[in-house]
């Protein structure tokens, strides 16, 4: 199988780099020439136009930062739909909008092809080691197609259901993911202030109730005083603006959601779109003068788990063949 790979981002890239250690015959596109080169370095070919790579290709998968993105590499000039014939793939594993991937894939499908949306999550640092989770929303036949190949790149598989399910339910991860951030800044500032050792409290979180794999990863770069997780404010709050959207689609009245949204506006007010997003943090030590560091914590996440391969997980209580 011939795999075309467009977005060599921070998770992109990672994702790429689990295919070729695997020895998928890969194909890569990126407007950055030094991340193509990058990758050809490594054994993949340089693509050239989305449709000549679609032609050529079996499954193009595209990683871009924005729906808008996406929808200019698919339906753009010398856009994938143009190298779309029966049998394609597209995969989408870009953090977007359901609405705008279904009807992207609306569009491969009247050309004979399939789309499937399926975002990751878990971190950068599980992109890396290819122990990343991945979702899948597609037909149930499609996503045995190209089952093997989610396997290559992640460890943990979820079917989700049709076409725009996944997008749905990995936006509502990292609006999780985000509200468990900010509420460990919030813990760990307030700890401080009132006098406990910073590595005491971080290990009170993790042993307690109030553990997350948000604290035991990111609170770690937050302490080192690194904050870096190769993610930026600029896409947090695109992500929770496009869980916000769904809330008002369904008329419900959030009311922690719009809060997030407006610290995060205000984080890219104060340090920039591309600052990284445990910066955060930062509010709350401008406004208090606390230093939140604590010696022994690692500057940037680490996967210690070895890579392994992936596999199908199903619903409790439903089989994987009913989703």
């Amino acid at each position: 199988m011939k795999i075309g790979f467009i977005g060599l981002g921070n998770v992109g890239g990672k994702l790429c780099g689990s295919l070729l250690r695997n020895g998928i015959d890969l194909t890569v596109r990126d407007l950055e020439p030094a991340l193509v080169r990058k990758f050809v370095d490594l054994g993949a070919k340089p693509g050239g136009s989305p449709a000549g790579m679609m032609r050529e290709c079996d499954v193009v998968i595209t990683c871009l930062p924005s729906p808008a993105a996406s929808a200019e590499v698919v339906e753009g000039p010398d856009g994938l739909l143009e190298g779309v014939v029966k049998g394609k793939i597209w995969l989408e594993m870009s953090t977007t909008d359901e609405a705008e991937v279904r009807r992207l894939g609306a569009r491969i499908a009247a050309r004979g092809g399939a789309a499937v949306d399926c975002p990751v999550s878990g971190g950068c640092h599980r992109a890396a080691s290819g122990n990343i989770s991945i979702f899948a929303g597609c037909g149930r036949a499609t996503f045995e197609r190209i089952l093997p190949l989610l396997t290559i790149m992640g460890r943990r598989i979820l079917h989700t259901g049709d076409l725009g399910s996944a997008s749905l339910l990995k936006v509502m991860t990292n609006y999780l993911a985000t509200a468990n951030l900010l509420t460990c800044c919030e813990a760990m500032v307030t700890m401080k202030a009132a006098g406990l050792d910073l590595n005491t409290t971080f290990e009170a979180i993790r042993i307690s109730s109030g553990n997350s794999f948000v604290h035991e990863t990111e609170s770690q770069v937050i302490l080192n005083g690194s904050r870096d997780i190769s993610f930026t404010m600029d896409l947090v709050k695109k992500d929770i603006g496009l869980f916000q959207a769904i809330a008002e689609r369904h008329d419900i009245p959030l009311e922690i959601s719009p809060l997030m949204i407006e610290i995060f506006r205000d984080g890219i007010e104060r340090y920039g779109a591309r600052a990284q997003s445990d910066d955060i943090i930062r509010r709350l030590e401008d406004a208090t003068g606390l230093d939140i560091t604590a010696p022994g914590f690692p500057a940037e996440m680490l996967d210690a788990e070895p890579e392994e391969p992936g596999y199908e997980v199903s619903p409790q209580g439903r089989s994987a063949a009913t989703v």
